[in-house]
């Protein structure tokens, strides 16, 4: 999809990162069971600290002589093994006890800490001014970041332990984390929240998010209830952001056949979250930019992301991959999973639109002998997650509807709350299929190559996918051949993909038979039809400007977006009716619609002149630290397209190079690179030296040097 003046970038990657089993010469897995944390955490916001304590109760399997907990940065008041004093050692990294102890049950080891967590817990705007009204939250992210930055715990996914915990946070905010709120109370300024597990997990599923959330409860058709969060000042995008949730839930515990291993399932959204979307057991975060109202959610919306993610509380969560090498077992069987949730939502032409697509991804990756096997250990997510789906679409075809589904219900329920393999796995599918799958894994689990021939034969199984085939085939074809071909494509009931691509087929033809396409693929009044020709369409025909001036009244705010600009640039006789026109939309979360008009009113002179400082110091406002990292992402690339920043926007975009969240990070180091090509930005840079925090001047002088 291509977007104008900048390109809007939002990583789908739910989570790369697995946390890697600790190779120790003790393996503790083997000498220790820990089964059960009771934890009491006080968070303190505006220190930026969190103190606790937590007491784990293990049984010893066989004789040692110490053992381990992982606690980074952390600095402990007490250490009791068994309710007596202990003596420790603490690396920075871990609590080492040494201690003989023999094969035993009911023994315990609490700890009584405090810490300010490098990463793993993010406070924001808790050092912004009151005055400013930002809101402000507090969320965790385990996962490739290590829960036990904050809570003494196991870095080991291995290890899995029922958590019991308590949290103390300032009164004024709404608090989810794992487990089933068992109680509330307040006491001056905080107010406690009690959340109990009855099942283990591993340490990084372990989060909290707080923040001023409104709730909203529903259940599910099997009676587990559905709590869903949002911030109270986005209350009305609630059903939009949430939409089809209990169809999914109900949709994976039928297909999967397994009940839902847990007490609830909630979900909260969180400013600059490191990723799309994060697994918690029974607490799913996820990032703010999917919070949609109705226009939003035809274009971005949170449906594929929220089926990912609960496809995990099953993939993951409830089962863990015994190593990296397993790693797919979990975003795998999520990506699959949700594609068969959003199946049975959006239709079969989704369905293989979205299997087509990642195809051929992994094809062109295969092609340039980049391809990777699934199991191999540190894969990028297109092999975990997509090659991953795709092993699964294969194999359910390969065994059967229904040796797959019970070889995945045996599988669930034989490794439930414990780890496995992809051996394991694949036992399970042989076994209910009796058949041997011996060169299935060789070529689709360990080869390097993707099964081209293999997919594309699968993916013919779509009449769909051939019709678009057909279409796609006719690229190269010149338009008066393939005229009736294309009209026909554009015939009710239009396709949305094979629609699309009739249009991007027309673009740059200007010509009486493109017109007579163009028309026609307006009038199909299919929003995906009409935002492919807002996207594509550079130079507009007389004979289509009003069919084009349409587009802004579409339910599309990518198609807003792309129309006002090409309107624009084609028509400046009439740029002041566009933007009165558009002056009141915002778009998504990124404000994508209302920076464009910002921008545009900056570039015509005669329009509103008298409101032009007004109208700068709000896009240039956009930038401060205070607004989500895709607001501010968005302003920082319209001000340098216009090159006009203030000392402020230079400032918001040194603190950007530093930020947590990689994605933003790599832009504002990017665009940073950019300036410093131009020796007048160097100079602006070096004179603001002294307002830079201390990572923020090392990071420049290594840029200047």
């Amino acid at each position: 999809m291509k977007y104008p003046l900048i390109a809007f970038f939002f990583c789908c990657c739910w989570n790369t990162y697995s946390q890697s089993p600790i190779a120790d010469s003790l393996d503790q897995i083997n000498s220790i069971d820990f089964k059960k944390a009771e934890a009491e955490i006080l968070v303190l916001p505006q220190e930026e600290r969190v103190s606790g304590t937590v007491k784990y109760n293990f049984e010893i399997l066989r004789s040692i002589d110490s053992f381990y907990v992982d606690a980074r940065n952390i600095d402990l008041d007490e250490v009791l093994l068994n309710g007596e004093p202990v003596t420790s050692r603490n690396t920075g990294q871990r609590i080492w006890i040494k201690n003989e102890i023999n094969p035993s049950e009911n023994n315990s080891l609490q700890l009584k800490y405090l810490v300010k967590p490098k990463e793993a817990v993010y406070f924001i705007n808790w050092n912004i001014a009151d005055a400013i009204n930002a809101p402000k939250q507090i969320w965790t992210q385990g996962q490739g970041r290590y829960t036990s930055n904050w809570l003494p715990s196991f870095d080991d996914q291995r290890e899995k332990v029922e958590f019991d915990i308590t949290y103390h946070f300032p009164k004024n905010l709404e608090v989810m984390a794992n487990g089933k709120l068992s109680g509330t109370s307040v006491n001056d300024s905080l107010k406690r929240w009690d959340f109990d597990m009855q099942q283990p997990m591993s340490s990084y599923l372990l989060a909290f998010a707080a923040a001023n959330y409104v709730v909203e409860e529903s259940e599910s058709t099997s009676g587990v209830a559905l709590q869903f969060y949002l911030p109270v000042s986005e209350e009305d995008k609630l059903e939009p952001t949430y939409r089809h949730t209990k169809t999914i839930f109900d949709f994976l515990e039928n297909e999967i056949g397994v009940a839902y291993p847990w007490q609830n399932y909630k979900q909260a959204p969180v400013r600059d979250f490191l990723y799309s979307g994060m697994e918690n057991t029974a607490a799913t975060i996820f990032d703010h930019a999917f919070i949609t109202d109705s226009i939003g959610f035809n274009d971005r919306n949170y449906v594929s992301v929220n089926a990912h993610e609960m496809a995990h509380q099953w993939f993951g969560d409830l089962v863990t991959a015994e190593a990296n090498s397993d790693h797919w077992l979990h975003e795998g069987f999520a990506t699959y999973y949700a594609l068969l949730a959003e199946r049975e939502i959006f239709g079969d032409d989704y369905y293989y639109w979205q299997l087509y697509e990642s195809g051929e991804k992994l094809k062109e990756l295969s092609d340039n002998g980049k391809g990777e096997p699934v199991t191999k250990a540190g894969a990028t997510s297109l092999t975990y997650y997509q090659k991953g789906a795709w092993v699964l679409h294969i194999l359910r075809e390969r065994v059967g509807d229904e040796a797959f589904k019970k070889a995945v219900k045996n599988y669930l329920e034989r490794y439930k709350y414990k780890t496995a393999t992809t051996e394991n796995f694949i036992a399970e599918v042989e076994a209910a299929a009796n058949v041997s799958l011996s060169d299935f894994m060789a070529k689709w689990l360990n080869q390097t190559a993707f099964q081209g021939f293999a997919a594309l034969n699968s993916l013919k199984n779509s009449e769909f996918i051939q019709n678009h085939l057909n279409i796609l085939a006719l690229r190269e074809t010149a338009l008066e051949e393939k005229e009736e071909l294309l009209s026909a494509a554009l015939d009710f009931p239009v396709s949305d993909y094979t629609g699309q691509e009739v249009v991007y087929q027309l673009e740059g033809i200007t010509s009486a038979i493109s017109l007579k396409l163009y028309k026609k693929a307006f009038e199909t009044n299919n929003i995906y039809v009409r935002q492919a020709i807002a996207t594509s369409m550079e130079r507009i025909p007389q004979e289509l400007k009003l069919d084009f001036e349409s587009l802004l009244n579409d339910e599309s705010y990518i198609t807003k977006e792309a129309a006002l600009l090409k309107l624009w640039m084609n028509f400046p006789q009439e740029v002041s009716n566009y933007l009165d026109k558009t002056k009141e939309i915002e778009g998504f979360t990124n404000k994508n619609v209302r920076m464009l008009w910002l921008t545009l009113n900056l570039v015509t002179p005669a329009y509103e002149p008298e409101k032009q400082e007004e109208t700068y110091n709000e896009l240039s406002g956009y930038t401060a630290v205070h607004f989500p990292i895709e607001v501010r992402e968005n302003a920082f690339g319209y001000l340098y397209q216009i090159n006009s920043f203030t000392n402020q926007n230079l400032l918001d975009l040194m603190h950007g190079t530093q930020h947590p969240t990689y994605r933003f990070r790599n832009y504002s180091r990017q665009l940073l690179n950019e300036l410093l090509k131009n020796e007048e930005y160097q100079q602006k840079f070096l004179a603001l030296k002294d307002s830079l925090s201390e990572k923020e001047q090392d990071y420049l002088q290594t840029k200047l040097n």
